[in-house]
């Protein structure tokens, strides 16, 4: 969301008005003949009898995983077609963490800041949302990590911005993520050194957030790496990145602080996809391989 606090679908039903020539991923994303994207096959995987003998006993009971995700993050988490499908390089990959250990997997829809409380309540088994590992997500709750991401900004094609000078700029994120940190921070670097703030337009989808520099309500707008960039494909050429992608983190499966054991199950799982190449497929079909990683942990030490 980072959605990293959070973030979502990257770009869902702009109107007439934008004059979008793509098909947009409220309405499914096709498959563009480079083996990316939702027409591609779904990799899956085996189950795993010694991982699957590390699931908690009430969770081996039911065989499934109850998963909350906020699905308006493409190409992470999305809707489908069918506009109740969850799509997307996380669901490709949890699922096959989930066969690995022997489960079947339930998606609901969730807004981002709900899911690590909804883990919390016992809502939902985990939280899979492109979570950015945080040391103070870290204190409320078991996390595992799985992929690594960044910040990115973007802006119409042909806008001139800084990222590092925004001051008196108007700039759109979402609700709940680290990019309005980060975006807070700058504003009020701005206001200390005398100009102008940023003014900041927070939306509760990430759709809303890209839909808005499309528009030019806003002029800018910053989101996780993998989701910018997809939301510049996306728009045909309307936007484009800004700047270099920072502050690279992990994103982390979200879990109850006292299942740090289901979490070791997880992380022997991803590392068992990594093992037989099932990880680097999915991450491959969804065009998001650059954030692969070899060594996913639980809880890991995060600044």
């Amino acid at each position: 969301m980072f959605r990293t606090t959070p973030l979502r679908r990257a770009i869902v039903g702009l109107t007439a008005a934008f004059a979008m020539t793509v098909s947009l991923t409220a309405c499914g994303e096709e498959s563009d003949g480079t083996g990316t994207g939702s027409g591609a096959p779904v990799p899956s995987a085996s189950a795993d009898t010694s991982l699957a003998d590390k699931v908690p006993a009430e969770i081996k009971a039911a065989g499934k995983l109850i998963i909350g995700t906020d699905s308006t993050y493409a190409p992470n988490e999305y809707l489908d077609a069918d506009g109740k499908t969850v799509i997307g390089f996380d669901v490709d990959l949890f699922n096959a963490v989930a066969q690995k250990l022997g489960l079947t997997t339930e998606w609901q829809s969730a807004k981002f800041d709900a899911i690590i409380p909804g883990v919390t309540s016992g809502k939902y088994n985990v939280g899979v949302s492109s979570f950015t590992i945080n040391a103070e997500r870290e204190k409320e709750a078991t996390m595992v990590s799985y992929f690594s991401a960044g910040t990115q900004w973007a802006a119409k094609a042909g806008a001139t911005i800084n990222p590092d000078d925004a001051c008196g700029k108007k700039v759109a994120v979402q609700v709940g993520t680290v990019q309005l940190d980060d975006v807070t921070a700058r504003s009020k670097k701005c206001t200390d050194a005398g100009k102008p703030k940023i003014t900041i337009d927070q939306y509760q989808s990430q759709a809303d957030a890209t839909n808005a520099v499309v528009s030019g309500k806003d002029e800018a707008m910053l989101a996780d790496s993998p989701v910018g960039a997809y939301a510049v494909k996306q728009t045909n050429g309307q936007l484009a990145l800004v700047g270099d992608i920072y502050d690279s983190a992990p994103y982390g499966y979200v879990l109850p602080k006292a299942q740090a054991d289901f979490g070791g199950a997880l992380e022997l799982a991803l590392e068992a996809l990594i093992a037989d190449g099932t990880y680097k497929t999915i991450l491959t079909k969804w065009g998001v391989e650059a954030g692969g990683i070899t060594d996913p942990a639980v809880n890991p030490q995060v600044s």
